[in-house]
């Protein structure tokens, strides 16, 4: 294990902890602007957290310990995913072997868990709602994520994200394959669901769509700050595989120079623009869909996953 590998692997962690609010900002900021709004600028959610932090701390009576400790394991578990997926570069670090893409998601998955528990461990009625809601569109948003993960590792005959990167970049009738297309739909509307981003998500206190924010109503100061930071490190995450996995794959260091990680971050903001660009456009034409609808468009999701996979195993 080299000096380069050690300073590339936390350039990697760093990357996703420092660009993550930026990005967080850049979406909300196109939001606006196809309103026709202004926007507080892209540097906002810097401002935000900044302020959480210095805020004073108030803990509901009925929390227990799993209140204080699910902001802890959460902010870890995103910590932890960028060490095992192609970030700054195209190939392994020493500590990428620690997992795989499917253990990656289960990290992911971990987090997600924990403030499900979180919510209804402060006994709030908006808790409780937020994290019912939640495990409702776990029930399909989940599973559907496991497939697309195991349709990924059947295109590669791999498990390592690096080894799809590789196949993708030097095999374009794979690219253009039916299979891929369908993984890259499926991914794309997983993504609306993990970032909240589909009609029936609302980002505002308004209790007839609140779900992400009624399970953390009942958090203040640095704890409800290392939830929004990991909130938008779970984005990031999951916007780099959708970019340096499946749909944009190039533009990675592949020696691991200064600049070439540097190159590869400037990369990552530009891919994760279009990407975004894209999301905020679908979730701006879409009506706000009843709750009960909600398993529709997670339905396409998972068929199409289906549907990669057998068409990996046609081929």
């Amino acid at each position: 294990m080299s000096t380069r590998d050690i300073l590339l692997q936390i350039g990697q962690v760093m990357t996703a902890l420092l660009l993550a609010p930026l990005i967080q900002g850049i979406i909300l900021q196109f939001e606006e602007r196809v309103q026709r709004g202004q926007g507080p600028g892209i540097f906002q959610p810097y401002r935000d957290l900044w302020k959480l932090f210095h805020k004073e701390l108030v803990v509901p009576e009925t929390a227990t310990w799993l209140f204080w400790a699910t902001p802890i394991v959460a902010f870890t578990c995103m910590l932890t995913v960028p060490i095992l997926i192609p970030v700054l570069t195209n190939y392994p670090l020493p500590l990428s072997d620690m997992g795989d893409i499917l253990g990656g998601g289960l990290i992911l998955t971990l987090g997600s868990f924990m403030i499900i528990l979180a919510g209804l461990d402060s006994g709030s009625a908006y808790g409780g709602i937020g994290s019912s809601r939640a495990v409702m569109v776990a029930i399909l948003a989940e599973p559907t994520l496991i497939l697309v993960f195991v349709g990924i590792t059947l295109l590669a005959k791999s498990m390592l994200p690096f080894v799809v990167n590789h196949l993708l970049v030097a095999d374009w009738p794979v690219y253009w394959s039916p299979a891929h297309l369908f993984l890259v739909a499926a991914f794309f509307i997983l993504l609306l669901v993990e970032t909240d981003r589909m009609p029936i998500h609302s980002s505002t206190h308004i209790e007839v769509y609140m779900i992400e924010e009624g399970r953390i109503l009942e958090y203040s100061g640095p704890l409800l700050a290392l939830l929004k930071w990991a909130s938008a490190m779970k984005q990031f995450i999951l916007y780099t595989i959708f970019c340096n996995v499946l749909v944009l794959p190039w533009g990675l260091s592949i020696a691991g120079t200064a600049l070439g990680a540097l190159g590869a971050a400037a990369g990552l903001i530009v891919k994760f623009t279009l990407v975004a660009g894209c999301v905020v456009v679908v979730e701006t034409c879409q009506s706000r869909l009843r709750f009960y609808r909600y398993q529709e468009p997670l339905a396409a999701s998972f068929l199409l996953a289906v549907l990669s996979i057998i068409g990996t195993q046609l081929t």
